[in-house]
């Protein structure tokens, strides 16, 4: 994307300051209305232990199948010419409600502590029977912030499979976050192409993770990671509850607009799955991270890696491969801490959300790095589960500072100094 002049980033990044000023107190006085009395959880995990080097070869290797070009092109043909970010932006129609509208139950879900300093809702009407899993923004996009003119947020939910009365699809919001006071948003379904590019079929599996970096949106699912470009989104003119080619032309399940993805990502036998990604700029290059989910009541300790980001303008958005199609982690690491739902880093540093042991009860968020793992006390019991209700996925906007995070309807941000200062 074209780089703005740094004046231009600044009178921007002075008008979001000025916002979060503004609405850090009525979402501090919010938080104070939620109980902290949970139990504590088990002692710090401590540093963060280095894997071995054939841990961070053939163990965490991704191996990169791109969909044929021709596939794309003929789908592209048949639906009509891709439209870009900004048509879906103007096309939006529906509005996150801001967090004086949300009711306590869902404003509950916010961290205790440190407190958001913006946070809104989605509807119950327009999310019933779906789980919200991942977040991502055009701070991962753009180092200015900015996908051409606009701030956008992407928002991911799947339908309802936890107890299997869902149809499995995966849906992802188009956020435009122009005006901080005013969010609206518009639905794209996220697809897969078959038959050569004559159809396509809905992503059956949970969305947990999500980057939008350049051009491209990495999706992490229980099938695996999968990859979009933001340039081939797709108009379905149809509007039917069926998914695909339809009489009269294509249908997303009601949706105006889909997204097809251009490949996936699959691991070796025996390799952790990615549950939680995010993009660290703190590198050279930028790097993807990710985390795998280890369940919280077992003995093994959860991996951490990263891998780093294409520098070939061919590749824009991409892992860097090897010669054979392999993306290989150039770091990875253990740690103690389980259920991990969302990981950051930045620096030296890496902050891991984990997952409430039971349902109603807060997460906690552990910063973590190689020699000492600290999180926040919160309560009368100085308990640690101060963040978010139902943990979800993390990401770091660096032109206002801000971490994004979503629990249940709640989309919220705070700045990552607060993370660090809360955390000691």
């Amino acid at each position: 994307m074209k780089q703005r002049g740094r004046h231009r980033r600044q009178r921007r990044g002075q008008a979001v300051r000025g916002f979060l000023a503004g609405t850090a107190l009525a979402l501090t006085a919010a938080a104070t209305m939620i109980s902290a009395s949970q139990a504590t959880v088990s002692d710090s995990p401590g540093g963060l232990k280095p894997l071995a080097a054939d841990a961070k070869g053939a163990g965490l290797r991704l191996q990169e199948r791109l969909v044929p070009q021709d596939t794309l092109d003929r789908l592209s043909s048949s639906m009509g010419k891709p439209v870009g970010v900004r048509a879906v932006l103007d096309d939006t129609d529906r509005t996150l409600r801001g967090a004086a509208d949300c009711t306590t139950t869902e404003r509950s879900a916010l961290p205790v502590e440190p407190t958001a300093t913006r946070a809104y809702c989605f509807d119950t009407a327009d999310t019933s029977g779906w789980q919200a899993g991942a977040v991502t923004t055009s701070g991962d996009a753009d180092n200015d912030g900015h996908w051409g003119e606009n701030r956008v947020i992407l928002s991911g939910w799947s339908h309802d499979t936890e107890h299997g009365k869902g149809t499995g699809l995966a849906r992802v919001a188009f956020v435009n976050a122009d005006d901080p006071a005013h969010l609206t948003y518009t639905w794209a379904l996220l697809v897969v192409p078959t038959d050569g590019g004559r159809d396509y079929r809905g992503l059956s599996s949970a969305v947990s993770g999500m980057v939008w970096y350049q051009g491209k949106l990495l999706v992490t699912t229980t099938a695996g990671l999968y990859v979009y470009d933001m340039r081939r989104v797709q108009r379905a003119g149809v509007d039917s509850g069926k998914v695909g080619k339809v009489r009269g032309g294509w249908a997303a399940y009601g949706y105006r607009y889909v997204l097809p993805a251009i490949g996936s990502y699959a691991l070796g036998s025996g390799s952790p799955r990615p549950t939680a990604i995010s993009l660290d700029r703190s590198t050279a290059p930028d790097s993807l991270v990710a985390s795998e989910r280890v369940p919280v009541d077992g003995d093994l300790r959860t991996r951490l890696w990263r891998y780093a980001l294409s520098s070939d303008p061919a590749r824009a958005g991409l892992p860097a491969v090897d010669s054979a199609g392999y993306a290989i982690a150039d770091a990875a690491y253990e740690t103690k801490v389980t259920g991990v739902a969302g990981v950051l880093s930045h620096g030296s540093t890496w902050y891991l959300d984990r997952a409430a042991d039971t349902a109603g009860d807060h997460g906690t968020l552990w910063r973590q790095d190689a020699h000492k793992a600290k999180t926040t006390e919160c309560g009368s019991d100085a308990s640690h589960q101060c963040w978010s209700g139902r943990a979800g996925s993390l990401s770091y906007w660096a032109e206002t500072g801000e971490v994004w995070s979503q629990s249940g309807r709640m989309l919220y941000a705070l700045p990552l100094a607060s993370i660090d200062k809360s955390a000691g």
